[in-house]
């Protein structure tokens, strides 16, 4: 199994997380190659711009190869993530990934990945065994099943007008509540925060330290 940092969200023109960046790229490769996932939004920003943001971060980070994995290429994805080092998701819409994630089969290639997978704000969402998203068209707010790669409940970009609906929400399930620029690491069992996470349990909220699932 890979080890994995959830990543409630992210200005990553800015870098606001980029410690926690940092931390992820150190703990696969000196040098990584990097595969990046866009498939969270319905389409993504192909201009050189959008894409040289990205590259140009990562490679600040020290990787030695940023690739971007394109919905509905031809060939194997399985084999584009063995010979990476760090994958990434992007943010965007969770059910979307969910979706494209179903359709090709990409669950089985990342449970079978060693190295360090991010996911940021849908990206982490999708991970996860459930996940606390919003309906496209309709706004309503639901948990739904994601990959699994993570045995939680997880809501990203959390701030405190979230509570009401986690406290709801947390009657039937634990949710794990990760705000902008923190994230939550999971590796051998192990789950721990990297700045503030929140745990709704029964309808209360804590502060989140460590566990072992």
């Amino acid at each position: 199994m890979p080890k994995l940092y959830l990543l409630g969200g992210e200005n990553v023109a800015c870098r606001s997380a980029r410690e926690i960046n940092r931390q992820a790229f150190h703990d696969s490769a000196e040098a990584p190659a990097v595969l990046v996932f866009t498939w969270a939004k319905p389409s993504f920003d192909n201009t050189y711009r959008r894409r040289r943001l990205v590259a140009d971060y990562f490679r600040s980070l020290g990787a030695s190869i940023v690739d971007f994995a394109e919905y509905g290429e031809t060939g194997s994805y399985e084999d584009r993530i063995r010979c990476s080092d760090l994958i990434y998701f992007t943010g965007g819409q969770a059910s979307i990934l969910l979706e494209r994630a179903a359709k090709t089969e990409l669950e089985t290639a990342l449970k079978d990945f060693k190295g360090v997978i991010i996911g940021r704000s849908a990206g982490a969402l999708a991970l996860c065994r459930h996940c606390i998203t919003t309906r496209r068209y309709s706004q309503k707010i639901m948990l739904i099943k994601g990959l699994d790669l993570v045995p939680v409940a997880l809501k990203a970009h959390y701030i405190p007008e979230d509570d009401q609906t986690l406290r709801q929400f947390s009657q039937k399930t634990p949710i794990y509540a990760v705000p902008k620029d923190s994230a939550l690491t999971y590796h051998e069992g192990k789950l721990c925060p990297l700045g503030t996470v929140y745990l709704f349990s029964g309808g209360v909220r804590q502060s989140f330290t460590e566990a072992t699932l």
